[in-house]
């Protein structure tokens, strides 16, 4: 939130002065004044996340972004954040172009994090449960607060009163089955795979946290003091749950959450949140994205979980070592070359 400029009160003063006659009274706080508004409001490009457009740039073979003719030049540290947010979602290879993977995920006309989810689900098995929530976060004021009983099908006429009967944008869900539909179709275009939907098993459950884990590690809070306050791993901002989400009210407010989206002017909330566990954090996050975190004790708690981790993940090494071990054995009369055409 932030107050409007000279140029936004002057238009909106002839926009409502068009409208009928009359008087035309312009208000703002006591302490703000109409010589302290600026100018105009700085462009949308020099305050909006970048990691999507520097994303398009590259697929579009556009080398050199601190060379390219802006209209309005974004800050250099916001392309090089940009930068480094795909590098840690391994879009980009080690000279800084495109890597395989990150040529994939440009194909989906989403925010890289969420289309590394659902790159991410392929590897998981839960492919079409990740592009429904996907098409849910993308449909417009979409919240599905209760289970169905049974699916929304936009041929089904009925769905309009079922809508209203539990408080749901009819609209909103039929944006959601065109969206989802449109990903479908990149899916198949692509061809990648779409696992058959298992959603309710544990197993399941499990994996769709995995995929969302996978996009969005760099969306990871912790409540401090058990009150509801989430520190933010990557920002060290503090903030609380949205009175949307359906934790807001519970007795059990979860620990570790990941989420989706954080707002400012909605009093530092966090909305679309998931509980995890620092266990499936570790396991999943990039050993350089941890090691890049600020000092918090939250990052210490994960160390531990590393620390714990790690004797289990070396007596895994040494037994696959000792498998190779006799794996070499077995063929040690074989030549060099058929010995690594085997391997």
């Amino acid at each position: 939130t932030q107050p409007i400029s000279k140029s936004q009160a002057e238009m909106h003063k002839q926009i409502l002065g068009m409208s009928s006659s009359g008087k035309i009274f312009c208000l703002y706080p006591e302490e703000f004044t109409y010589k302290e508004m600026k100018p105009h409001l700085p462009a949308k490009i020099q305050e909006s996340n970048l990691t999507n457009m520097v994303l398009f740039l590259k697929r579009m073979d556009i080398a050199g972004l601190g060379h390219c003719d802006f209209i309005s030049r974004p800050a250099p540290e916001s392309l090089m954040q940009a930068l480094e947010d795909l590098d840690y979602l391994a879009a980009l290879d080690n000279d800084g172009n495109l890597s395989e993977f990150g040529i994939i995920m440009s194909e989906f006309p989403l925010d890289p994090q969420l289309s590394k989810s659902i790159l991410a689900s392929c590897e998981f098995e839960c492919v079409d449960e990740m592009l429904t929530i996907a098409a849910m976060l993308l449909a417009p004021k979409s919240r599905l607060c209760f289970k169905p009983k049974y699916c929304f099908s936009s041929t089904d006429y009925s769905n309009e009163k079922w809508c209203r009967d539990y408080f749901l944008s009819c609209s909103a869900l039929r944006m959601a089955e065109i969206i989802r539909a449109e990903l479908v179709e990149i899916m198949k275009r692509i061809e990648l795979p779409i696992s058959e939907p298992d959603f309710g098993s544990k197993e399941n459950i499990l994996s769709i946290k995995k995929s969302l884990l996978s996009g969005y590690f760099m969306h990871i809070a912790r409540d401090v003091d058990g009150s509801g306050n989430y520190l933010m791993l990557t920002h060290r901002q503090v903030a609380q749950l949205h009175p949307f989400s359906s934790y807001y009210n519970t007795r059990r407010i979860p620990e570790w959450v990941l989420f989706h989206e954080f707002s400012i002017s909605e009093d530092n909330s966090i909305r679309v949140v998931s509980e995890i566990s620092p266990d499936l954090f570790v396991e999943l996050v990039p050993q350089y994205y941890f090691s890049n975190l600020p000092p918090s004790e939250s990052k210490d708690i994960l160390q531990e979980v590393i620390n714990h981790l790690s004797p289990v993940s070396t007596m895994k090494e040494e037994q696959k070592t000792k498998n190779d071990n006799k794996e070499n054995e077995k063929f040690s009369q074989t030549p060099t070359e058929q010995r690594c055409i085997i391997q």
